[in-house]
């Protein structure tokens, strides 16, 4: 693990091409669970997905996922001794990206498998996985994750759900209710959180079929409409001692341990559904006529598939480069082995600042990509036999779960600072030295290595600015904390779109033009928003000569020669509608 990068590290050096992964490099084993997983979506999922949202008959899911568990697809992270199939990160990413277009069946599949598991994977004794996991991993058994209460979301420690022990020892006493649980309609097991005696925040694993547990009616959602969304009700339940997980209030370690995972699964659920917004929308142009031509000619439409196809482009790259950092630092632990769990945790926490950036970026790009779908498509795309109208509604969510984008933010932020206060990070010094360099003449910056490094440069100016500006105070001014993070997003996401590009370019030369004409238009299009945000967040801490004085020194970092985007998007529409899909 000594020689893998750290966490947050791509600030303040600049990345190899060959020490990125990409899905350039998947193996045999990757690409056979690719074909598969297409394969499975294809003949029992995407046929069945209309009438499962339709009706929302939890039989018709339930279906789908025994499925899954079949052929393997649901005991990714559970040790083969407890009937999984533990594959690497790579593979789970894989499968997370392909179910992401299946939006009922990607998140009943990701209340299985991720959440509805992962507490018992890492954090259960031996005894629990035994009776628990295998059941879940073939889909006999179907699991579910109830920590959100109705006054409780973002602020989960504020959980109002209690557990008191029995008088006789033996029992825990759950009084409570838990909203917004994936699966909570047809799951067999519930994994809880509640406190101990009012106080010590812990987990449990409560079988549904205990006395005193109902739920109540399943949710009418915006999307995901054949999912089962219910509120669960706690009314006396007894949940057997040997049934707390870890330890007596460890339940916040149980459930931010997960967060991370979950985290980097969503983005690539994101991605896929990017995926086949895109290719819907590609094939539909160059059907569509009107005026007596396929509307893939018209220029408004060709600059659309073309961004589209740009950010699906940067969002597949954060994803699978934030998956090989995973695999990478897992592949010195132990996965099955007994007591394991906090170790992979420790492991996954060191890239908790890349996943919650893939989650912001992939999830707000989907809301993109499926709204830039609805609108190719005109008045089609706004009925329900349409994919896109699914894509539109299925995408909403996804910022708001596995932490709302808001709180990804923050946590982007302020896992930054405590890094660097550790001395993990040279965040101070670097942020001094960018600060420096805006105060003398630079030179105006050309080639795509150097909008990379403008990018890193503008975050670590204003990661400066503002820490002279609000000094310890810095964490509770939220809109400067929001707007940092959105540099350092866009710092993240530049720097990969680049690396794979060069990554591919040195395999493929000329080959690589239109993975390097994506790689351009997103450096070049997000350079002005990075000088937006720049700006904006130095209006906040400065006034007269002060802010003029800042703004001049942004906009020395920031000078650089443009290049034709409008033309480097026409390429690349060529190349979508030539194809009818995403091709790279």
């Amino acid at each position: 693990m000594s020689n893998l990068p750290k966490g947050g590290i791509f600030f303040f050096e600049n990345t190899k091409p060959e020490d990125v992964f990409t899905p350039e490099d998947f193996n045999d084993e990757h690409k056979m669970i690719a074909e598969s997983m297409e394969h499975f979506m294809a003949e029992t999922v995407f046929p069945n997905l209309s009438e499962l949202d339709e009706t929302k008959n939890s039989e018709i899911l339930k279906k789908m996922i025994r499925e899954a568990g079949e052929l393997g697809f649901l005991g990714m992270d559970i040790p083969e001794r407890f009937g999984g199939t533990e594959v690497d990160e790579i593979s789970t990413t894989i499968i997370a990206e392909k179910v992401g277009a299946a939006g009922s069946f990607s998140l009943g599949h990701g209340g299985q498998t991720g959440i509805g598991n992962l507490p018992i994977v890492y954090f259960g004794n031996e005894a629990q996985k035994a009776k628990y996991l295998p059941g879940i991993a073939s889909g006999e058994k179907f699991s579910a994750y109830a920590l959100t209460e109705p006054g409780a979301g973002s602020d989960a420690l504020g959980a109002q759900t209690k557990a008191i022990l029995s008088e006789d020892g033996k029992y825990y006493i759950l009084n409570g209710s838990k909203t917004f649980i994936t699966n909570a309609g047809f799951a067999d097991t519930f994994i809880v959180f509640a406190k101990i005696d009012g106080a010590q925040f812990s987990g449990f694993v409560v079988e549904a079929k205990s006395e005193g547990l109902t739920t109540g009616a399943d949710e009418h959602k915006m999307g995901m409409k054949g999912s089962s969304t219910r509120t669960i009700f706690f009314d006396n339940v007894k949940v057997p001692v040997e049934n707390l997980l870890f330890a007596p209030g460890k339940g916040a370690a149980i459930a931010f341990g997960i967060l991370n995972i979950g985290r980097h699964k969503v983005s690539a659920n994101s991605m896929g559904a990017s995926k086949l917004a895109l290719s819907e929308s590609a094939s539909y142009a160059n059907e569509r006529k009107q005026f007596k031509t396929p509307i893939a000619n018209f220029g408004m439409i060709k600059e659309k598939l073309a961004e589209m196809a740009v950010r699906t482009y940067a969002a597949e790259s954060l994803i699978y480069r934030t998956g090989g950092l995973l695999m990478n630092i897992l592949h010195g632990v132990d996965k099955g082995a007994a007591e394991s769990g906090p170790a992979i945790v420790a492991a996954v926490e060191e890239y908790a600042i890349e996943c919650s950036l893939e989650k912001v970026f992939c999830t707000e790009q989907e809301a993109f990509v499926t709204d830039e779908g609805v609108q190719i498509h005109g008045g089609y795309g706004y009925i329900a036999e349409y994919t896109v109208e699914r894509l539109y509604r299925d995408a909403r969510i996804r910022r708001i779960f596995e932490g709302t984008n808001e709180i990804n933010r923050t946590v982007i932020a302020s896992m930054l600072a405590r890094r660097a206060a550790k001395g993990d990070l040279p965040l101070v010094d670097a942020a001094k030295a960018v600060q420096k360099k805006a105060a003398a003449a630079a030179a105006v910056r050309a080639g795509l290595e150097d909008m990379v490094a403008m990018a890193k440069e503008v975050f670590l100016y204003i990661r400066g600015a503002a820490s002279d500006t609000y000094a310890d105070k810095l964490m509770g001014q939220q809109e400067i904390v929001g707007r940092l993070a959105d540099l350092a997003i866009y710092a993240y996401a530049c720097e990969t779109a680049l690396v794979r590009a060069r990554k591919y370019e040195a395999k493929k030369g000329a080959g690589a033009k239109h993975m390097l004409n994506m790689a351009t238009v997103f450096l070049y299009a997000s350079a002005e928003k990075l000088k937006a945000i720049a700006r904006e967040s130095l209006c906040a801490m400065a006034e007269g000569d002060g802010l003029a004085a800042k703004l001049a020194e942004l906009d020395t970092l920031t000078r650089y020669t443009p290049v034709n985007l409008i033309a480097l998007r026409g390429e690349i529409a060529a190349k979508i509608s030539e194809a009818g899909k995403y091709v790279v």
